[in-house]
């Protein structure tokens, strides 16, 4: 192999590693419990650290007091096995001297007359600090004050730790030395339902990955309880948060146990153990700090607090440990959504279509009160985005009382309209019941082509923008100027995705409307909403046979005639699969990701059938997979079209509501950005993305 053959071949296999994209892997381990017997916990919690450095963990969280065991009471204030902690833990921390990760150990330890319940760090065969439970409870079944001291309050404090004296307190977080964004902060079980838990103020100080080393025995209903506190500190924290809860082999004396380990970015959950598991248990997940630490950037309000809270940043020691990525590991322990507009269960995405649903409803009601009009005005092509702006339009109608006959529907054929979708667009009409009309484009554009001395008046096939743009303009004027007759106002079809794209004429074209109804809704969410529509049985049979058909009907913009062999104009062989882009789109726009972030996301979410979530429901005949080589190519002309090329058509767009938390594309909301701006840095940085 020669050397430029080796060196490409090294930066595919860095490409495809998770490290090279910010990713560490975390996970809680649930070892078999022996009670009061430190140095069989040793034993088992070192068979489980390996095997997570097998895997290519970065961090090991374990339970609470995992090296004694939780439920023993009075043992624990037994010399003999303290002593016994004290031995299994050194033999822990050299038996781990050969391993990668950073080991979070739970441990009951003695200083100056106390007995603390801690989480001990460790990293390559050094503790690197010990830190204190803060809020040990005392109540319902819980009596640790019987034999703990709280660990609030304690800071620049120090403890003698297998013969080494180390930082102890609850101002410590354990930092990498070569990747600024890990950086970790432990509490221990109660520490996260208190009012006010450690984390928190650990995040605020600069902590990515909170993590909780938990015994937390089980009630019916807690489980539940534990998935929100999780869910929402990752969320309020704008951070991961890993938690481990005590399983099998604890005593029963009381009390049962279900071992559920819960990892959670931003509130999302990435993975979870199974409950009740009588063998040992490994949960992982690749949390993504790049992500984390883009949306505290972009979340001004969070530096904010913790300006408000004195900064306590200069309040923690920072504990540097040695984190040496494993560019080996390929595969990424992640779940990725193909379709991040669209949730994946059935019951999300019920609830999210109804979500966007109404609020493009009420949106649209609104606005309509508001203007002195008595008329909606609406092309209807019998395309996906303006069948359901006409759906939204007459759920307005039905909300605020009026007849349907308010809407002024127009079909508006020109030189390559097809019979099928005109067809649809008139049965749509009819089903909706509006006032519908046809308006043949075809003599205007021929007289606007003329006048131009554009060489198709004279008969010659020339297709090009000038051509496209004439229908699109004039198919728009019409609709204003019926708009100002009739007393209305003209209700825009384009979505977000097309806007993303420029994928629209500006000015008097399909840019412009007097109000947006679908501009905050992306392609491949107003694919699902029509069919919410169809599943949901919000129309006659009649109608939900016609909003099927446009569904499965090709996209096409039906401005060029058919070729010789019957092939019509398709958009997504112009710009590229809509799937693709709004995947591109999504991760661009709502996180800032960079473009080689992406092409690796979009690698594992669609290079295979297998790789990503499929929404619910999704039709089997319709899942692609992409290589890398499709991946860069449709990826370098959306961040050229997206950085470059439509930003002016963007800056100049009418109101139109927001509709998804991916974000939507309004100067005067989410996306702000000059209309002169180049795509170079993106592009470049796009070069990173093996090319073969």
């Amino acid at each position: 192999m020669t050397a430029d053959a080796a060196s490409r071949q090294r930066d595919l296999e860095r490409f495809h590693a998770p490290h090279s994209h910010g990713f560490v892997r975390v996970c809680a381990v649930t070892p078999r419990v022996h009670p009061a017997d430190p140095r069989g916990n040793g034993g088992a919690l070192l068979a489980e650290i390996r095997r997570a450095d097998t895997a290519g963990a970065d961090l090991v969280v374990t339970p609470e007091l995992a090296l004694s065991g939780y439920a023993i009471d009075d043992l624990l204030l037994q010399d003999a096995l303290l002593d016994e902690v004290e031995t299994a833990l050194d033999d822990l921390r050299q038996a781990t001297s050969d391993l990668g990760p950073l080991v979070l150990v739970g441990a009951p330890l003695r200083r100056n007359g106390r007995l603390y319940n801690c989480a001990v760090a460790m990293s390559r065969g050094r503790i690197l600090g010990v830190v204190p439970k803060s809020f040990p409870p005392n109540y319902r079944e819980f009596y640790e004050r019987r034999w703990f001291a709280g660990g609030a309050g304690i800071v620049e404090a120090e403890i003698t730790v297998a013969g080494a004296r180390v930082p102890f307190g609850v101002d410590l977080l354990f930092s990498a030395d070569d990747l600024p964004d890990f950086v970790v902060h432990a509490e221990i079980c109660e520490d996260f339902w208190v009012a006010a838990p450690p984390s928190t103020r650990g995040a605020l100080a600069g902590a990515t990955v909170l993590c909780n080393l938990s015994a937390s025995n089980i009630v019916v209903g807690k489980s539940a309880d534990r998935h929100l506190l999780c869910a929402s500190q990752a969320m309020r924290c704008i951070a991961a948060y890993v938690y481990s809860a005590a399983g099998f082999g604890e005593s029963t004396n009381d009390l049962a146990w279900d071992g559920q380990a819960m990892i959670h970015e931003l509130g999302d959950l990435l993975a979870e153990s199974d409950r009740f598991a009588r063998e040992p248990a490994i949960t992982f997940a690749d949390v993504d700090l790049q992500r984390i630490r883009q949306e505290r950037m972009r979340t001004t309000s969070f530096n904010d607090t913790a300006m408000a809270e004195g900064d306590p940043e200069w309040s923690f020691r920072r504990i540097g440990f040695e984190h040496r990525p494993d560019y080996a590991v390929r595969d990424l322990k992640r779940p990725i959504r193909r379709f991040p507009y669209v949730p994946n269960s059935p019951a999300r995405l019920d609830e999210d279509c109804y979500e966007a649903f109404n609020i493009q409803v009420h949106a649209l009601a609104r606005r309509f009160e508001a203007t002195p009009g008595d008329r909606m005005v609406i092309g209807v092509s019998g395309g996906l985005d303006s069948t359901h702006a006409l759906v939204v339009a007459a759920r307005t109608c039905d909300l605020l009382g009026l007849p349907r006959r308010a809407i002024l529907g127009f079909t508006l054929p020109g030189f390559a309209t097809g019979e099928a979708t005109k067809r649809n667009a008139w049965a749509l009409m009819r089903a909706m019941g509006i006032e519908a009309a046809e308006i043949d484009i075809r003599p205007a554009a021929r007289q606007m082509l003329a006048d131009m001395g554009h060489p198709f008046a004279g008969g010659e096939p020339v297709y090009d923008i000038t051509f496209e743009n004439v229908q699109a303009g004039l198919r728009t004027d019409y609709l204003f100027r019926i708009a100002n007759q009739r007393n209305g106002f003209v209700i825009g079809t384009g979505d977000l995705s097309e806007l993303a794209l420029g994928w629209c004429t500006y000015g008097v074209g399909d840019q412009m409307s007097h109000y947006g109804v679908n501009a905050g809704v992306p392609k491949t969410l107003i694919q699902y909403l029509i069919r919410w529509c169809v599943a949901g049985g919000e129309f006659d049979a009649d109608t939900s046979a016609v909003l099927q058909a446009i569904v499965d009907t090709e996209i096409s913009p039906e401005l060029v005639p058919a070729d010789a062999g019957g092939a019509i104009q398709s958009t997504e062989a112009k710009i590229g699969p809509y799937e693709l882009n709004d995947f591109f789109l999504f991760h661009t726009m709502r996180y800032g990701l960079s473009p080689a972030k992406v092409a690796f996301l979009t690698l594992q979410a669609w290079g295979s059938r297998e790789g990503g979530l499929w929404p619910a429901g999704f039709p089997e005949g319709k899942k692609n997979e992409y290589d890398l080589a499709t991946i860069r190519h449709w990826l370098e002309r959306f961040l050229v079209r997206f950085f470059q090329t439509s930003q002016f058509k963007r800056t100049a767009m009418p109101n139109g509501p927001k509709v998804s938390a991916g974000g939507a594309l309004s100067p005067r909301g989410d996306w702000r950005a000059p209309s002169d701006s180049m795509a170079s840095a993106w592009l470049r940085d796009l070069d990173r993305v093996p090319r073969a």
